[in-house]
């Protein structure tokens, strides 16, 4: 049987879900490396309607599903090289955009990475997704900015689908794991009073680098180590919205709204789709 503990090094809650105020310092054992779900392919499912022609706060709310499958399709067209969303947006969109309001069918936590642009590699039009990014598509710190919009797409602008979404190749998870390495090779601490702003945030990863290490094989190189991070930090980033924030926790729990994890392969143009949070069973 899989086991889990919480892998929350400051967790806020005294009665935290995932840790039951026990182990703080624990990390998850139970993240999956893979998954074996594929993305539709281009051209399964019909257009969609709207009032305005874009989707507007005139149109009705999409189930989660519904919105995910949207993703993998947008996705397959995109890797496909038959994109359609930038062709079909009119400056009459842009317009209706303001007029009207939002209405995104989903949010998206992804890296700010520049090679992975989140409208380009799902083949949405503005106005589809709600987009967050930032170095490592990271929560380590309880970001409030980060969980606090989130909170305002599934509340206010009514969106059923929050996807953490990694990507190959990821600078930060690469950084992460090198300090994790070295800090292992090192006798001294580090002076936190010394550090920048970014070494702050890859030794905040360290818990999820070292999480991947322990889960491949003892000889596994730096470059292994990192590449499997990425998976591991998406799983890490899904508990720590479900720790960090209650109003998602409820309606993940309730199945208004649903959480999910996927990776974005940078060469091949590919998200894999890695499912929820096994933990969530558990809500």
């Amino acid at each position: 049987a899989q086991v889990a503990t919480c892998s929350l090094e400051h967790c806020p809650r005294s009665d935290c879900l995932f840790c039951g105020n026990t182990s703080l310092t624990g990390t998850f054992a139970c993240i999956p490396a893979s998954s074996s779900e594929t993305p539709a392919m281009p051209g399964t499912a019909a257009k969609e309607t709207y009032t305005h022609g874009v989707r507007t706060q005139h149109d009705s709310h999409i189930p989660p599903e519904r919105a995910l499958q949207k993703l993998k399709e947008g996705n397959a067209r995109f890797v496909s090289g038959k994109v359609t969303s930038s062709f079909d947006f009119k400056p009459e969109h842009r317009t209706a955009l303001a007029v009207h309001g939002q209405n995104p069918m989903a949010a998206v936590l992804g890296c700010a990475d520049s090679r992975c642009p989140i409208e380009t590699l799902f083949d949405v039009q503005a106005g589809d997704v709600f987009v967050l990014r930032n170095a490592g598509n990271t929560l380590t710190h309880a970001e409030g900015s980060v969980v606090g919009s989130l909170e305002y797409c599934i509340g206010p602008l009514g969106a059923k689908l929050i996807l953490v979404l990694g990507h190959t190749k990821c600078g930060a998870m690469m950084g992460a794991t090198q300090m994790m390495l070295n800090a292992q090779k090192s006798t001294e601490a580090s002076d936190p009073a010394k550090q920048t702003t970014l070494e702050k945030l890859l030794e905040g990863l360290g818990s999820v680098a070292a999480q991947a290490q322990q889960e491949l094989r003892p000889d596994a190189s730096a470059d292994d180590i990192a590449a499997h991070t990425v998976n591991v930090n998406v799983f890490s980033g899904m508990a720590r919205l479900l720790s960090y924030s209650e109003s998602i926790r409820e309606k993940v729990k309730s199945g208004e709204v649903e959480l999910h994890g996927a990776v974005y392969d940078i060469v091949s143009g590919k998200v894999t789709f890695l499912g929820q949070h096994p933990l969530q069973m558990c809500l």
